[in-house]
């Protein structure tokens, strides 16, 4: 038995449209959730046409003209954009009938495409419980049929399976938002024999250290912590379809870090010779979403540390895109550099309470934002729409003493992570000690 797609019906509208309305072949992304007992989709987003063919007319037929470069790299984009609980989970194509048996190979491989580079860009790792199947759609456009095919991603051989595509009205308006705020301060040691090219892929190497941390932390929900298997919704009010709330039912998360995973393990002092480090430190505003069909607290904590690594992971990806454009050929770097990352803006997308997310820099505008929303995932938001995430505690930067007479003390009051380069500097010897305990430790990394 194939797997159930439930899904909402404004997705369903989108697709008649964009049959009714464009005269070329088109491909797209579909976003959603998964779980063991059914599957959910809530947005499909059509993929941005290239420029230069923004004026040519592609005839239906033509697969030749689907770019999976393309594609995969609109994947990437629109992956950044979604909050934790939320992921890419295929594909899909509107062309006529004829089609029916070619496409289907092209959306095999796009399928596979679209995984592989999404996936190489996460510092968490699927668990035996994730769902491995992405599901293919083809959207006929004479008879405005659907026809959807799965594959398993985990395997090079998968064949398609038939999956059921059943639209709900209202899909996700009683999906519940589990929120917390976490402090990070991260220090990154820069070895002495790193070259240039490699500073992103040795920040890279630093998250992937702090984001094993945050998978062994303990999250408390609502101030409890419960049995993993236990019922997410257990104490909490139900809502039925005729009892839907105006807005999407949020819990309160806190995170504690733990110090050692394992009193047991032996470890020895590691001595590095470093020129330089990375500190990360400031206040991630972490949102996730989870289906209320029965949903556990084991599914809620593993979307919201997803969605604590990946935004954390997303700011520096972009922090160093822009680096790479706005760098000035010739400049030398001075002794200290403050970089702000790109703070988190939410908005709703249509027909859902559920909230996507982008990121902005502190001279980038709200018209900028909506321009974003609409060419990535073909969404039109609101200006009023648009919710800035706001840090709980003030975070303060002091220039090094040589730059402060040029550059005044800046107290931001909005949620912002300081990327600071400490380059130049002498030799300096990065030990980190792991340190054996006979119980848990815990200190807390939020609030």
């Amino acid at each position: 038995m194939g797997r159930s797609y439930f899904v909402e019906e404004a997705v369903g509208q989108y697709l008649l449209d964009l049959a009714t309305k464009s005269k070329t072949l088109i491909t797209g992304l579909l976003v959603g959730q998964c779980s063991q007992q059914r599957d959910y989709i809530v947005l499909a987003i059509r993929t941005p046409p290239k420029e230069e063919s923004k004026s040519n007319t592609i005839h239906r037929s033509d697969l030749s003209n689907i770019d999976e470069e393309w594609t995969t790299a609109h994947a990437n984009q629109v992956s950044r954009m979604l909050p934790g609980g939320l992921l890419v989970l295929g594909v899909f194509t509107v062309a006529v009938p004829e089609l029916s048996k070619e496409i289907q190979n092209t959306l095999r491989k796009l399928v596979f495409s679209v995984e592989k580079s999404v996936a190489r860009k996460r510092l968490w790792s699927f668990s035996e419980e994730d769902v491995p199947d992405r599901v293919a759609l083809h959207f006929c456009s004479a008879t405005k049929k659907t026809l959807c095919r799965t594959y398993d991603v985990q395997d090079p051989k998968s064949v398609a399976k038939p999956a059921d595509w059943k639209y709900q009205h209202g899909l996700s308006t009683s999906w519940l938002s589990l929120e917390c705020t976490i402090n990070a301060n991260i220090h990154i040691p820069l070895p002495e024999t790193l070259a240039s090219h490699d500073l992103e892929k040795n920040t890279r190497n630093g998250l992937a250290r702090w984001a094993k941390q945050i998978e062994e932390a303990v999250f408390l929900i609502n101030g409890q912590v419960k049995e993993e298997d236990a019922d997410l919704l257990e104490g909490q009010k139900k809502f039925t379809r005729g009892n839907m709330p105006s807005a999407t039912q949020s819990l309160d998360v806190r995170v504690l870090m733990q110090l050692s995973r394992n009193s047991n393990s032996r470890s020895t002092a590691t001595v590095q010779i470093c020129s330089g480090s990375i500190n990360l430190k400031g206040a991630l505003k972490c949102k996730a979403y989870v289906h209320n069909n029965k949903p556990r607290i084991k599914d809620a904590v593993k979307a919201l540390k997803r969605d604590i690594i990946n935004t954390l992971s997303h700011r520096c990806e972009i922090l160093f895109e822009d680096l790479l454009i706005s760098e000035t050929p010739g400049k030398k770097n001075s002794e200290r550099e403050y970089h702000a990352l790109p703070c988190r803006v939410f908005a709703p997308i249509a027909e859902s309470n559920v909230l996507l997310c982008d990121y902005k820099f502190g001279d980038e505008t709200a018209r900028e934002i909506q321009e974003h929303f609409l060419e990535m995932l073909d969404q039109a938001v609101q200006t009023e729409d648009i919710q800035t995430a706001e840090e709980m505690n003030t975070v303060e930067v002091t220039p090094p003493k040589e730059f402060q007479d040029d550059v005044q003390q800046k107290r931001l009051t909005k949620e912002t992570l300081l990327l600071k380069f400490h380059q130049n500097i002498g030799v300096v010897i990065a030990v980190a000690v792991a340190i054996s305990a006979a119980a848990f430790s815990f200190n807390y990394f939020s609030d």
